[in-house]
């Protein structure tokens, strides 16, 4: 479980079904993928996380508000193909009522920080569709850089930012007046 100062992020469970399948049905988050989830996908969505934490020690979490322990999205990283490569990658989902108040991007800072000093990744990456420019703005608010933009099938084009350890390490010292 990793705490920040308004979120919970913890293992997804079978109780999270509703929320998150209100969340990946929605046309508007996922207008970046190539469809919304039907109830069969989302809980595929659960299991293979819940698959990952055992298998690898990491995955997509829910994301919780503390204040409301309520369920809100989720947030972690997982391995993905980019460019033909296994990779660290940090993802996001938020309902589109906890939107656009920087969630993503403080549930994402706490999942590159245990991918950096617990996981001992030395990059991690971000990929999205070459439109979803609010992924774009969480990534670039994060410490990320464009290093590749790539034609494929699902997303046209896609757009892979990352960071180092290193430069995650100065930027968080920066920020923490060290």
């Amino acid at each position: 479980m990793l705490e920040t100062e308004r979120l919970i992020l913890r293992e997804m469970a079978e109780e999270d079904f509703d929320v998150l399948h209100e969340i990946f049905s929605n046309d508007e988050v996922m207008k970046y993928y190539p469809a919304s989830f039907d109830e069969a996908k989302t809980r595929g969505w659960i299991l293979r996380n819940q698959k990952r934490y055992s298998e690898e020690g990491f995955g997509l979490w829910a994301v919780v508000l503390k204040a409301e322990n309520q369920v809100i999205g989720d947030c972690g990283i997982t391995m993905q193909n980019i460019h033909g490569t296994m990779l660290p990658e940090v993802g996001y989902h938020i309902h589109p009522d906890y939107q656009k108040r920087g969630y993503a991007s403080e549930a994402a800072e706490a999942c590159i920080a245990y991918g950096f000093e617990i996981l001992g990744f030395e990059k991690i990456y971000s990929y999205m569709k070459y439109t979803n420019i609010p992924s774009i703005k969480t990534a670039m608010r994060n410490g990320f850089y464009e290093i590749e933009e790539y034609a494929d099938e699902v997303n046209e084009f896609t757009k892979v930012f990352m960071i180092t350890k290193e430069e995650w390490r100065k930027r968080h010292e920066k920020n923490c007046g060290n």
